[in-house]
């Protein structure tokens, strides 16, 4: 068994995979996903990087960085070519990755399942987005289309402060995403769910109404009801994702909304709250599907 890695040596989650892959007899190279070049000659595509990726028989996405739009969809064509041309097992599936990393598309396929999401408004004229911010009771949360761990996140609830930042965004070029502001407790919860399983699940707490990890919140254990588990299961499967991190929010009114599934799911902090080592897990549910 021969696998590959794409995300940058020495990172926490590709060593931890990389030693559950090593542990059971897999041979495991990384490679850094700006490296990915491929060959194209009469009826030959050669894929590779530091590495031979063709000769490969599972790659596994840890990174997918961001880049001009060339840049981005190179890498998912990339993608692609391994798995339809190939005939490479890609973890997550570039159908899946295109999914969640757009929040607009991810928000739809949410609908579309019958999931309760915040009320959204998606927009590119900044005539569009102040009506939207007055629509959705001018309590909103800003948020990139593209983005992760809360990153460039912002609350809007004054008409003066909309106007300031959806001019901003204007001037560079933005899509706006807008969401209808949920009270809640300053509390979500993230499943991480595997093949139609949660295999584990956390309380994320913070201080103010963003709660991320990478931006300080405190995890907590959490054994998931029937309830959260079967929404977490459907997220996975709206987007297709054979593992993924769900992001929860449970709102002051006692409905759950879902927020994101992640198809390159961190598991740092979740790691934290449980004796199971989540590695080894994906990596024998991966293994024990070939």
């Amino acid at each position: 068994m021969r696998v590959v890695i794409l995300g940058s040596m020495n990172a926490w989650h590709v060593e931890t995979l990389k030693r559950a892959f090593e542990d059971r007899g897999a041979v495991v190279g990384v490679v850094r996903t700006r490296d990915m070049k491929v060959k194209i000659k009469e009826n030959e595509v050669v894929c590779s990087g530091d590495t031979d990726l063709g000769d490969a028989d599972m790659v596994v996405v840890r990174s997918l960085p961001g880049g001009f739009l060339e840049q981005v969809i190179y890498r998912v064509d990339m993608l692609h070519v391994l798995e339809e041309i190939k005939g490479i097992r890609v973890i997550n599936s570039p159908k899946a990755l295109e999914r969640t990393v757009n929040k607009m598309y991810t928000t739809a396929l949410f609908s579309k399942a019958g999931l309760l999401v915040p009320e959204t408004h998606i927009a590119e004229r900044y005539d569009d987005a102040m009506k939207a911010f007055e629509v959705l009771g001018g309590d909103v949360v800003v948020k990139p289309l593209f983005g992760s761990e809360g990153r460039g996140m912002t609350r809007v609830t004054d008409s003066e402060t909309a106007h300031r930042v959806f001019m901003a965004l204007n001037q560079c070029r933005y899509v706006y995403y807008l969401q209808k502001f949920i009270p809640h407790s300053g509390m979500d919860i993230r499943t991480f769910v595997i093949k139609g399983h949660v295999v584990a699940a956390m309380e994320r707490h913070a201080s103010d109404w963003r709660c991320n990890v990478a931006l300080g919140a405190q995890v907590k254990p959490l054994i998931p009801d029937q309830n959260i588990i079967d929404l977490s299961v459907k997220a996975a499967n709206a987007v297709g994702a054979i593992y993924a991190g769900v992001d929860i929010l449970p709102a002051k009114d006692g409905q759950l909304y879902l927020l994101e599934v992640n198809g390159i799911p961190g598991w740092r902090g979740l790691q934290q709250t449980t004796c199971l080592n989540i590695a080894s897990i994906i990596v024998d549910f991966l293994l024990g599907d070939m």
